[in-house]
Protein backbone atom coordinates (compact mmCIF):
# COMPACT_ATOMS: atom_id res chain seq x y z
CA UNK A 1 0.00 0.00 0.00
CA UNK A 2 1.19 3.65 -1.38
CA UNK A 3 1.66 5.91 1.83
CA UNK A 4 -0.73 8.54 0.23
CA UNK A 5 -3.38 5.39 0.51
CA UNK A 6 -2.77 4.50 4.10
CA UNK A 7 -2.86 8.27 5.50
CA UNK A 8 -6.57 8.45 3.98
CA UNK A 9 -7.60 5.27 5.82
CA UNK A 10 -5.86 5.93 8.96
CA UNK A 11 -7.73 9.58 8.67
CA UNK A 12 -10.89 7.38 8.04
CA UNK A 13 -10.60 5.54 10.39
CA UNK A 14 -9.91 8.17 13.53
CA UNK A 15 -13.03 10.10 12.16
CA UNK A 16 -15.30 7.97 11.87
CA UNK A 17 -14.75 4.90 13.83
CA UNK A 18 -12.83 6.48 16.87
CA UNK A 19 -15.07 9.53 17.08
CA UNK A 20 -11.81 12.35 17.17
CA UNK A 21 -12.80 15.75 17.06
CA UNK A 22 -12.29 17.17 13.56
CA UNK A 23 -10.32 19.68 15.00
CA UNK A 24 -7.80 16.59 15.53
CA UNK A 25 -8.48 14.99 12.26
CA UNK A 26 -7.98 18.33 10.96
CA UNK A 27 -4.36 18.37 12.35
CA UNK A 28 -3.09 14.44 11.79
CA UNK A 29 -4.15 15.50 8.06
CA UNK A 30 -1.80 18.50 7.74
CA UNK A 31 0.95 16.68 9.87
CA UNK A 32 0.95 13.35 7.34
CA UNK A 33 0.65 15.53 3.96
CA UNK A 34 3.81 16.96 5.23
CA UNK A 35 5.51 13.96 5.76
CA UNK A 36 4.28 12.61 2.46
CA UNK A 37 5.46 15.25 0.69
CA UNK A 38 8.50 14.38 2.50
CA UNK A 39 8.71 11.17 1.89
CA UNK A 40 9.44 11.32 -1.75
CA UNK A 41 11.38 14.81 -2.11
CA UNK A 42 14.15 13.47 -3.47
CA UNK A 43 12.42 12.12 -6.13
CA UNK A 44 11.70 15.02 -8.65
CA UNK A 45 9.49 12.29 -10.52
CA UNK A 46 7.51 11.16 -7.25
CA UNK A 47 4.26 12.00 -6.55
CA UNK A 48 3.99 13.15 -2.54
CA UNK A 49 3.31 9.88 -0.06
CA UNK A 50 3.80 7.52 -3.75
CA UNK A 51 6.39 5.40 -1.08
CA UNK A 52 5.29 2.27 -0.15
CA UNK A 53 4.02 1.94 3.81
CA UNK A 54 7.11 -0.82 3.88
CA UNK A 55 9.32 1.60 4.05
CA UNK A 56 7.90 4.22 6.00
CA UNK A 57 10.72 3.31 8.70
CA UNK A 58 12.27 5.18 12.10
CA UNK A 59 15.30 6.66 10.06
CA UNK A 60 12.34 8.67 7.60
CA UNK A 61 10.18 9.50 10.49
CA UNK A 62 13.59 10.83 12.52
CA UNK A 63 14.31 12.90 9.51
CA UNK A 64 11.55 14.26 8.82
CA UNK A 65 10.91 15.32 12.85
CA UNK A 66 14.90 16.79 12.01
CA UNK A 67 13.94 19.04 8.89
CA UNK A 68 10.97 20.43 11.00
CA UNK A 69 13.31 21.59 13.72
CA UNK A 70 15.69 22.94 11.66
CA UNK A 71 12.32 24.54 9.98
CA UNK A 72 12.04 26.61 13.04
CA UNK A 73 8.80 24.78 14.21
CA UNK A 74 8.08 25.37 18.28
CA UNK A 75 8.80 22.38 20.43
CA UNK A 76 4.92 22.13 21.25
CA UNK A 77 4.28 21.47 17.39
CA UNK A 78 6.92 18.89 17.14
CA UNK A 79 5.53 16.82 20.14
CA UNK A 80 2.33 16.87 18.02
CA UNK A 81 3.79 15.72 15.15
CA UNK A 82 5.14 13.17 17.39
CA UNK A 83 1.97 12.12 18.32
CA UNK A 84 0.83 12.29 15.00
CA UNK A 85 3.14 9.65 13.64
CA UNK A 86 2.73 7.09 16.82
CA UNK A 87 -0.68 6.82 15.85
CA UNK A 88 -0.28 6.32 12.64
CA UNK A 89 2.13 4.20 13.31
CA UNK A 90 -0.26 2.00 15.47
CA UNK A 91 -2.30 2.38 12.86
CA UNK A 92 -0.53 0.64 10.46
CA UNK A 93 0.97 -1.83 12.77
CA UNK A 94 -2.94 -3.23 13.42
CA UNK A 95 -3.55 -3.13 10.22
CA UNK A 96 -0.66 -5.27 9.78
CA UNK A 97 0.84 -3.34 6.95
CA UNK A 98 3.75 -3.26 8.91
CA UNK A 99 5.81 -5.64 11.57
CA UNK A 100 5.81 -2.87 14.23
CA UNK A 101 5.18 0.76 14.55
CA UNK A 102 7.92 2.76 13.04
CA UNK A 103 7.57 5.60 15.31
CA UNK A 104 7.35 3.64 18.97
CA UNK A 105 11.01 4.94 19.71
CA UNK A 106 10.76 8.27 18.25
CA UNK A 107 11.32 11.17 21.25
CA UNK A 108 10.08 14.28 20.44
CA UNK A 109 12.18 17.60 21.60
CA UNK A 110 11.28 18.66 25.50
CA UNK A 111 8.99 21.52 25.12
CA UNK A 112 9.28 24.02 28.60
CA UNK A 113 6.02 23.33 30.39
CA UNK A 114 4.71 27.35 30.94
CA UNK A 115 2.03 27.66 34.22
CA UNK A 116 -1.67 29.01 32.85
CA UNK A 117 -2.64 32.29 33.21
CA UNK A 118 -5.27 32.42 35.87
CA UNK A 119 -7.26 35.41 36.52
CA UNK A 120 -7.66 36.76 40.52
CA UNK A 121 -11.17 36.31 41.83
CA UNK A 122 -11.84 40.11 42.00
CA UNK A 123 -11.03 40.25 38.46
CA UNK A 124 -13.70 37.80 37.59
CA UNK A 125 -16.27 39.43 39.60
CA UNK A 126 -15.41 42.44 37.57
CA UNK A 127 -15.51 40.80 34.73
CA UNK A 128 -18.91 39.52 35.17
CA UNK A 129 -20.28 42.90 36.75
CA UNK A 130 -19.50 44.17 33.77
CA UNK A 131 -20.84 42.44 31.45
CA UNK A 132 -23.87 41.95 33.63
CA UNK A 133 -24.57 45.44 33.80
CA UNK A 134 -24.98 45.89 29.98
CA UNK A 135 -28.14 43.27 30.11
CA UNK A 136 -29.74 46.19 31.90
CA UNK A 137 -31.42 47.16 28.55
CA UNK A 138 -32.60 43.53 27.69
CA UNK A 139 -30.49 43.32 24.81
CA UNK A 140 -30.47 39.82 23.11
CA UNK A 141 -26.67 39.57 22.53
CA UNK A 142 -25.43 41.17 25.54
CA UNK A 143 -27.87 38.57 27.54
CA UNK A 144 -26.28 35.91 25.59
CA UNK A 145 -22.98 36.77 26.68
CA UNK A 146 -23.48 37.42 29.71
CA UNK A 147 -24.82 33.64 29.96
CA UNK A 148 -21.64 32.42 28.07
CA UNK A 149 -19.27 33.80 30.57
CA UNK A 150 -20.89 33.10 33.92
CA UNK A 151 -21.53 29.21 32.42
CA UNK A 152 -17.96 29.14 30.94
CA UNK A 153 -16.45 30.05 34.55
CA UNK A 154 -19.24 27.89 36.38
CA UNK A 155 -18.23 24.72 34.55
CA UNK A 156 -14.75 25.46 33.58
CA UNK A 157 -16.24 23.69 30.16
CA UNK A 158 -13.93 23.61 26.71
CA UNK A 159 -15.37 26.03 23.99
CA UNK A 160 -15.92 23.25 21.70
CA UNK A 161 -18.15 21.79 24.55
CA UNK A 162 -19.80 25.13 25.44
CA UNK A 163 -20.62 25.41 21.51
CA UNK A 164 -21.73 21.68 21.33
CA UNK A 165 -24.43 22.07 24.49
CA UNK A 166 -28.01 21.83 23.80
CA UNK A 167 -31.62 22.80 25.54
CA UNK A 168 -31.76 18.64 26.28
CA UNK A 169 -28.36 19.26 28.07
CA UNK A 170 -29.17 21.69 30.33
CA UNK A 171 -31.38 21.10 33.82
CA UNK A 172 -32.00 24.36 35.21
CA UNK A 173 -33.95 23.07 38.48
CA UNK A 174 -31.18 20.51 38.98
CA UNK A 175 -28.52 23.56 37.96
CA UNK A 176 -26.27 21.14 35.94
CA UNK A 177 -25.69 20.29 31.83
CA UNK A 178 -24.74 17.27 30.65
CA UNK A 179 -21.50 17.81 28.32
CA UNK A 180 -19.46 15.89 25.34
CA UNK A 181 -16.03 16.04 26.06
CA UNK A 182 -13.23 14.22 24.37
CA UNK A 183 -13.58 10.88 22.98
CA UNK A 184 -17.70 11.56 22.70
CA UNK A 185 -17.45 11.08 26.34
CA UNK A 186 -20.48 12.30 28.44
CA UNK A 187 -20.36 14.10 31.79
CA UNK A 188 -22.74 16.12 33.99
CA UNK A 189 -21.41 19.47 35.27
CA UNK A 190 -22.92 21.16 38.68
CA UNK A 191 -23.71 25.18 37.59
CA UNK A 192 -24.00 27.88 40.25
CA UNK A 193 -26.70 29.74 41.29
CA UNK A 194 -25.33 32.92 39.18
CA UNK A 195 -24.56 31.21 36.31
CA UNK A 196 -28.21 29.47 36.15
CA UNK A 197 -29.94 32.87 36.59
CA UNK A 198 -28.26 34.49 33.55
CA UNK A 199 -28.86 30.80 31.80
CA UNK A 200 -32.97 31.72 32.41
CA UNK A 201 -32.20 35.40 31.57
CA UNK A 202 -30.99 34.53 28.45
CA UNK A 203 -33.67 31.76 27.78
CA UNK A 204 -36.56 33.89 28.23
CA UNK A 205 -35.22 37.04 26.79
CA UNK A 206 -32.77 36.52 24.36
CA UNK A 207 -32.79 33.01 22.58
CA UNK A 208 -36.18 33.32 21.30
CA UNK A 209 -35.62 36.67 19.82
CA UNK A 210 -32.07 35.70 18.08
CA UNK A 211 -33.76 32.25 16.97
CA UNK A 212 -36.15 34.35 14.99
CA UNK A 213 -32.77 35.25 12.52
CA UNK A 214 -32.48 31.29 12.07
CA UNK A 215 -33.02 29.71 8.48
CA UNK A 216 -33.55 26.40 10.28
CA UNK A 217 -34.01 24.63 13.29
CA UNK A 218 -31.04 25.00 15.83
CA UNK A 219 -30.99 22.43 18.67
CA UNK A 220 -27.77 24.47 19.97
CA UNK A 221 -28.27 26.31 23.65
CA UNK A 222 -26.39 29.16 22.72
CA UNK A 223 -27.30 31.09 19.30
CA UNK A 224 -25.21 33.24 17.31
CA UNK A 225 -26.05 37.16 16.02
CA UNK A 226 -26.57 35.64 12.16
CA UNK A 227 -29.75 32.37 14.30
CA UNK A 228 -26.87 29.60 13.91
CA UNK A 229 -25.29 27.97 16.69
CA UNK A 230 -23.09 30.28 17.88
CA UNK A 231 -19.57 29.30 17.23
CA UNK A 232 -16.02 28.51 19.15
CA UNK A 233 -14.87 31.62 17.56
CA UNK A 234 -17.38 34.03 18.36
CA UNK A 235 -16.55 32.70 22.23
CA UNK A 236 -13.30 33.30 21.74
CA UNK A 237 -13.50 37.09 20.26
CA UNK A 238 -16.26 37.71 23.11
CA UNK A 239 -13.70 36.78 25.35
CA UNK A 240 -10.57 38.33 24.38
CA UNK A 241 -12.26 41.42 24.64
CA UNK A 242 -13.41 40.98 27.80
CA UNK A 243 -9.96 39.85 28.95
CA UNK A 244 -8.17 42.56 27.32
CA UNK A 245 -9.60 44.75 30.12
CA UNK A 246 -7.76 43.40 32.75
CA UNK A 247 -4.01 43.43 33.75
CA UNK A 248 -2.01 40.87 33.70
CA UNK A 249 0.05 38.55 30.25
CA UNK A 250 -0.44 35.18 28.91
CA UNK A 251 -3.71 33.81 26.87
CA UNK A 252 -6.89 35.86 26.66
CA UNK A 253 -9.33 32.78 25.37
CA UNK A 254 -12.02 31.07 26.99
CA UNK A 255 -9.30 28.39 28.09
CA UNK A 256 -8.06 30.86 30.85
CA UNK A 257 -11.43 31.06 32.04
CA UNK A 258 -11.45 26.89 32.35
CA UNK A 259 -7.80 27.18 34.18
CA UNK A 260 -9.52 29.76 36.17
CA UNK A 261 -12.43 27.64 37.13
CA UNK A 262 -10.15 25.32 37.84
CA UNK A 263 -7.38 27.01 40.16
CA UNK A 264 -10.10 28.54 42.37
CA UNK A 265 -12.12 25.61 42.93
CA UNK A 266 -8.63 24.11 44.43
CA UNK A 267 -8.10 26.94 46.48
CA UNK A 268 -11.90 26.56 47.94
CA UNK A 269 -10.47 23.08 48.71
CA UNK A 270 -12.08 20.68 45.89
CA UNK A 271 -10.67 17.46 45.49
CA UNK A 272 -8.22 16.99 42.93
CA UNK A 273 -10.40 14.14 41.70
CA UNK A 274 -13.29 15.66 41.76
CA UNK A 275 -11.39 18.75 39.54
CA UNK A 276 -10.35 15.76 37.44
CA UNK A 277 -14.21 15.09 37.06
CA UNK A 278 -15.36 17.55 36.52
CA UNK A 279 -12.58 19.31 33.40
CA UNK A 280 -12.90 15.81 31.63
CA UNK A 281 -9.50 15.52 32.07
CA UNK A 282 -8.66 11.26 31.27
CA UNK A 283 -5.45 11.80 33.54
CA UNK A 284 -4.84 12.96 36.35
CA UNK A 285 -1.75 14.04 36.03
CA UNK A 286 -3.52 17.07 33.67
CA UNK A 287 -5.51 18.39 36.81
CA UNK A 288 -2.39 18.83 38.76
CA UNK A 289 -0.79 21.32 37.12
CA UNK A 290 -3.85 23.73 38.87
CA UNK A 291 -2.15 22.19 42.04
CA UNK A 292 1.08 24.47 40.63
CA UNK A 293 -0.83 27.85 40.45
CA UNK A 294 -3.08 26.99 43.66
CA UNK A 295 -1.16 29.35 45.95
CA UNK A 296 -3.73 30.53 47.78
CA UNK A 297 -4.85 27.04 49.05
CA UNK A 298 -0.93 26.33 49.37
CA UNK A 299 -0.44 29.15 52.20
CA UNK A 300 -3.55 28.12 53.80
CA UNK A 301 -2.64 24.91 54.18
CA UNK A 302 0.68 25.91 55.51
CA UNK A 303 -0.84 28.25 58.07
CA UNK A 304 -3.03 25.36 58.95
CA UNK A 305 -0.89 22.52 59.39
CA UNK A 306 2.85 23.50 60.07
CA UNK A 307 3.44 24.30 63.95
CA UNK A 308 6.03 27.04 63.01
CA UNK A 309 3.81 28.62 60.12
Amino acid sequence: MRLYEAIEGFLSTVEFEYGYSPHTVKAYRRDLADLARFSTADDADAAPGSLDVEFVDLELLRAWIWERQQRGLAPGTLSRNVATLKSFGNWLEHRRLVPGNPASRLRAPKKASPLPRVLSRDQVARILDRVGARTQGGDPAALRDHAVLELLYATALRVSELCGLTLTGLDLRERSVRVTGKGDKERVVPIGAPAARALGEYLEHARPVLLERASRPVEALFIGNSGAALTPRSVYGLVSRELEQEPGGGPRGPHTLRHTAATHLLDGGADLRIVQEMLGHASLGSTQVYTHVSADRLEQSYRQAHPRA
